[in-house]
């Protein structure tokens, strides 16, 4: 029991608000625990969502990636590091002709691998390679529906649905490990029932099936037009709501441990999350980010002039002192004990407005009306004007 409350704890630092260095726990955590690798963001498909896809055959984006070599370089110094956990992401990451060599390389290290893939170039010979040299995580693949009509839909990329089945169809005979994720579309959601029906029916125990509700703008803000797409593409905050709470004991009983663990005040501090801390992503041209999504150019560490070491320990430690100085964001988010519950963030202020710190009104009525049905407000309550919100938890905790 004590190793297993132990475990639990040294994972719950990773998530904490407070800054794990000063954790006493710290001098038993690497400084480099798990990391992102986008090893491209060019992708075979052409997801009408997708907030970083470049067209497959873009030879720009090729160019600039980084080699085989650069990769190796980063794994190893990753490795050297303490880092446990590698995930491998894109775009397609197995796009890159040099996949099965930079996969291989990094289980060789001692690597946990995780890899997100939408399936349609899965292989024999991967399968193979997956089969004598295991990933040791499942391999998570994203679904965009469960018929050719609505996958294609959202790929617009004719012919993938049966790629798709295809990749399933030899990660099922090799017996390789994956689970799955679907967006949640207006126009896929009659398609729900059977996708819970396919992934319940997987062989391996962690066959939850994963959803994508909210959709993010692009990372790179380089295409107002895509950026226009997506926004019509977003349920509404209500219709998000109605869908995730649909088991409504089960997703009340999730959200107020959520919120009893994680909702405070965060003052005019803007990171409040474990990005950078422990973690973070090398996209593919070599630079280091604090999460995935953060792409603001004053919170980026170029690899190429730098090490993983000195971001770790130099400069995202400096970016994370970084304050708030929007006065709406300060009148308002700065004094909201749902920022935790909020999806706003930097990463998210940078893709909708193109700065750090200011509100994201969507995700701020996503977390209202989450907090409403926990019956933390009342309809029409602003959670910044709250002063009793200590007492409010307290009482949803009895």
């Amino acid at each position: 029991m004590k190793e297993k409350n132990k475990k639990t704890e040294s994972k719950e630092i990773f998530y904490s608000k407070k800054n794990i260095y000063t954790h006493p726990l710290y001098k038993s955590i690497p400084l480099l625990a798990k990391l992102d690798m986008e090893l491209t963001e060019r992708c075979n498909n052409n997801c009408i969502h997708c907030y970083i896809n470049q067209p497959k055959d873009s030879i720009l984006a090729e160019k600039k990636e980084l080699s085989t070599k650069k990769i190796k370089e980063i794994l190893d110094e990753a490795s050297s590091l303490g880092c446990l956990d590698v995930r491998f992401t894109g775009g397609e990451p197995l796009l890159r002709e040099d996949f099965k060599e930079i996969y291989i390389h990094a289980r060789k290290l001692g690597l946990r691998a995780s890899i997100f893939t939408n399936a349609t170039l899965i292989d024999e010979r991967l399968c193979s390679v997956f089969k004598k040299i295991p990933p040791l995580d499942a391999i998570e693949v994203t679904a965009y529906g469960m018929s050719q009509r609505t996958y294609e839909k959202v790929t617009q990329t004719i012919g993938s649905y049966e790629k798709f089945r295809n990749g399933l169809n030899l990660l099922l005979k090799y017996n390789i490990p994956f689970k799955i994720k679907i967006p949640y579309f207006s126009f896929t959601k009659n398609e729900i029932n059977e996708f819970e029906d396919f992934a319940s029916k997987l062989p391996w125990e962690d066959n939850v099936p994963g959803y994508t509700v909210f959709f993010d703008l692009r990372a790179r803000r380089d295409s107002r037009k895509k950026n226009n797409i997506i926004e019509k593409l977003r349920n509404t905050p209500e219709e998000s709501l109605k869908f995730l709470s649909r088991k409504k004991e089960e997703w009340l009983k999730e959200k107020k441990e959520f919120c009893l663990k994680f909702c405070e005040i965060p003052g005019e501090n803007l990171f409040t999350c474990g990005a950078g801390q422990g973690g973070g992503c090398v996209d593919a041209y070599g630079y280091f980010q604090l999460c995935m999504l953060l792409r603001h150019p004053q919170t980026v560490y170029d690899l190429k002039k730098g090490s993983l070491k000195d971001a770790l320990t130099r400069f995202f430690p400096k970016v994370r002192t970084m304050k708030a100085k929007n006065p709406d964001y300060l009148s308002r988010c700065a004094l909201c004990f749902l920022s935790a519950l909020c999806e706003q963030c930097p990463a998210r202020s940078w893709m909708e407005h193109g700065t750090l710190d200011t509100p994201v009104e969507y995700y701020c009525r996503a977390a209202h009306l989450e907090a409403q049905s926990m019956g933390l407000l009342k309809k029409g309550e602003k959670a910044w004007e709250i002063k009793d919100w200590k007492k409010r938890l307290r009482r949803i905790k009895s």
